[in-house]
């Protein structure tokens, strides 16, 4: 029986994916729980199975388009098969249409510049001068490990992206023929929103929107925080990062203050019994939060463990929607960027978020001496329906003596 493919949804945001990749091509066999295609939702890179077995006989939405969740993209059938009525349906003359206006919304450039094929740079040009490229996370390990100049390389991935066979076609060549150009031959150009750009500013614009934000600031002495993981990675058994002890200190400062490892749900509050932190891991074309679960029951190697892990994978898109979903807390630590302090925004439903900026060398008064001292500031952004104004600053003032006192973190 003829069976048509429509695009799943793949996570709890996704509304469109895009095919990355088909491992089928029309005429194949197909057999059921194969895996016949690769797409790319908001969050990661995941694979398609055939649900049935039979022939590929129609692909809809080919390599790097996109189709609306529930909408065509494919068809299975039988070699003989009459498959004229599916072919003629309105979901699939829509998908065909849906293809065409991507098509036709390709990138344009605003500005022409005389340049040879292979050094087209695949760029976005912003008002300081600036410029981004785009490239998956793979690519540029590469291009960095062979010391290739990735604005000069154009991108044959979705959206322009550079991916792994672009570097590999330049280290083929030789990567000393692709010369670096010259800013002013850049060119302006438009792309479309990636998935998981859209689900970023809808979901953000939604929190700022809907949940009134206020924010208290802390700033700790992190001396004893240094000394402590100092002693722990001089082991040589595990590397335990600033964060790791952050998000550990977190969860014990939660569990002493249930009031904010909750969740607005609409006509009821949700306390959490289970402590899951999510932490911001940046990708080239957004954020993403891996959750660690039962953070509060872990010990800081296993928490070391499972965050590098995740943020690998996230890297990778490989993470499973379980992994980036059911979060009730979160945690985005920019200090490795030299930021001193921010302000983040709630990722709804949960009703707190902690950023954490870095650690500073300063000027401080101990025993009526000035001594320079060791500060990081940290910034809870609340959700003021869930968590009043002393619950938050208890909170913060918790996770402050215990980043302060961190001997209770190895307990």
């Amino acid at each position: 029986m003829a069976t048509r493919i429509e695009m799943p949804k793949l996570s709890d945001t996704m509304e469109e994916g895009i095919i990355l990749k088909w491992l089928k091509k029309e005429g194949d066999a197909v057999k059921q729980g194969e895996i016949i295609a690769e797409v790319q939702t908001d969050k990661a890179d995941m694979e398609l199975e055939a649900y049935d077995s039979g022939i590929l006989r129609k692909i809809f939405v080919p390599e790097g388009s996109g189709a609306a969740v529930g909408k065509p993209i494919a068809i299975i059938a039988g070699a003989g098969e009459d498959i004229s009525a599916l072919l003629t349906d309105k979901r699939s003359t829509e998908a065909v249409q849906h293809h065409a206006e991507e098509k036709s919304s390709a990138p344009v450039e605003t500005s022409l510049s005389q340049r040879s094929p292979e050094t087209t740079v695949k760029q976005v040009s912003n008002e300081n001068g600036g410029s981004r490229v785009k490239i998956s996370p793979l690519a540029k390990k590469i291009a960095q490990e062979k010391n290739i100049n990735v604005s000069t390389l154009a991108g044959s991935g979705p959206m322009g992206r550079i991916i792994k066979r672009d570097v590999e076609e330049v280290l083929s060549h030789g990567a000393t023929a692709f010369v670096p150009r010259h800013a002013a031959n850049v060119s302006t150009q438009q792309f479309p929103v990636s998935m998981m750009r859209k689900t970023i500013a809808k979901r953000l614009v939604e929190s700022k929107t809907t949940a009134p934000h206020f924010y208290v600031t802390s700033e700790v002495d992190m001396k004893r925080v240094i000394e402590f993981r100092s002693a722990l990675n001089a082991t040589g058994e595990v590397k335990i990062s600033y964060n790791d002890i952050i998000v550990k200190a977190a969860a014990y400062a939660l569990r002493k203050n249930p009031n904010v490892n909750a969740s607005w749900m609409g006509e009821t509050i949700t306390q959490h019994g289970e402590i899951r932190i999510g932490i911001a891991v940046a990708l080239d074309d957004g954020l993403i939060t891996p959750v660690i679960r039962d953070v509060d029951a872990k010990g800081l190697a296993q928490i070391s463990a499972e965050a590098k892990d995740l943020a690998s994978r996230a890297h990778e898109r490989k993470l499973k929607p379980e992994e980036y979903s059911g979060g009730t807390f979160t945690v985005s630590n920019l200090g490795m960027f030299d930021v001193e302090n921010f302000a983040a925004i709630i990722n709804p439903p949960e009703a707190g978020i902690l950023a954490v900026g870095s650690i500073t060398e300063e000027p401080v008064v101990e025993n009526g001496a000035i001594v320079i001292g060791n500060r990081m500031k940290m910034t809870l952004s609340c959700d003021h329906r869930v968590i009043d104004g002393a619950v938050g600053a208890q909170f913060m003032s918790d996770l402050k003596k215990i980043l302060e006192n961190p001997a209770v973190l190895a307990l």
